[in-house]
């Protein structure tokens, strides 16, 4: 069986949507989802009663999807399964996030769960590697695309966001902690530009995988760009069909981009 460790956003719901059958859907009390309705919520003090009523109900399986708000642990709520989980906890609640996130796994994988990724629950998200629209790149994205490339590593090496806008050989944007919908809500024109998101190199893809949607899509229209470049493999998408009928509307292109292309 599967569980759901849900966060907020439109990603829990859509790899609801998408899954083959019925999953556990469980969420930190903390962080609970807004767009579904979890059948369990847990707090991060109770952590090893969790693994333990999760094994209870035959689960094997867990994904975690959607963004999680990090807790504040109370160690008078501390519980004796928990006791010997505490410092991997703390540990995990000092690092960036993706270092969060190996921590939270390892514990999962510890305790006996195998932990898959939303793309690997839901593997339709994942759009296939070529132009999905009817507009083509034009004769400058490449170069845009290999600049961008190269704005993901150092992103990726600061524990940094998965996105950037590129214009020419300028970077106009980075995402910062805020996310993608609050960059591309600041962004002024930028006629001819590009969008780029990539998962940042080495991060973990089992959580955390990027995410576009028809909000990325408003965005880039929005600020005039000529199209949206995604890692192919690495970024799935949200109401594709909505998507790519926005974007054929306003004559941008969707390049699901091999990274080394």
């Amino acid at each position: 069986m599967l569980a759901l460790i849900a966060g907020q956003g439109d990603l829990p719901r859509a790899v609801v949507d998408a899954l083959p059958e019925p999953a556990l859907i469980c969420a930190m009390e903390s962080s609970p989802p807004d767009r579904i309705t979890p059948d369990h919520l847990f707090r991060v003090e109770q952590l090893g009663s969790f693994f333990r009523w999760l094994k209870a109900r035959g689960v094997t399986r867990v994904c975690m999807c959607g963004a999680v708000g990090r807790p504040d642990v109370k160690l008078s709520k501390l519980d004796l399964p928990t006791l010997m989980l505490l410092p991997r906890v703390l540990r995990a609640l000092k690092r960036g996030d993706d270092g969060a996130l190996r921590i939270v796994i390892g514990m999962l994988e510890d305790s006996g769960f195998q932990v898959i990724g939303a793309h690997e629950a839901a593997p339709a998200l994942l759009p296939e590697a070529g132009v999905l629209t009817a507009a083509q790149p034009g004769d400058g994205a490449a170069a845009m695309a290999a600049l961008a490339d190269q704005v993901s590593h150092r992103q990726g090496l600061q524990d940094l966001g998965q996105c950037c806008v590129i214009s020419g050989d300028q970077v106009v944007a980075q995402e910062d902690a805020r996310g993608t919908d609050a960059m591309l809500g600041e962004l002024p024109p930028v006629p001819g530009g590009l969008f780029y998101k990539a998962p940042k190199p080495g991060q973990e893809r089992r959580a955390d995988l990027p995410v576009i949607g028809p909000n990325t899509a408003v965005g880039a229209i929005r600020a005039g760009l000529s199209g949206i470049v995604i890692e192919a493999g690495g970024v799935m998408m949200l109401d594709r069909a909505a998507v790519i009928e926005m974007l054929d509307a306003a004559g941008l292109f969707l390049w699901v981009r091999e990274r080394d292309a």
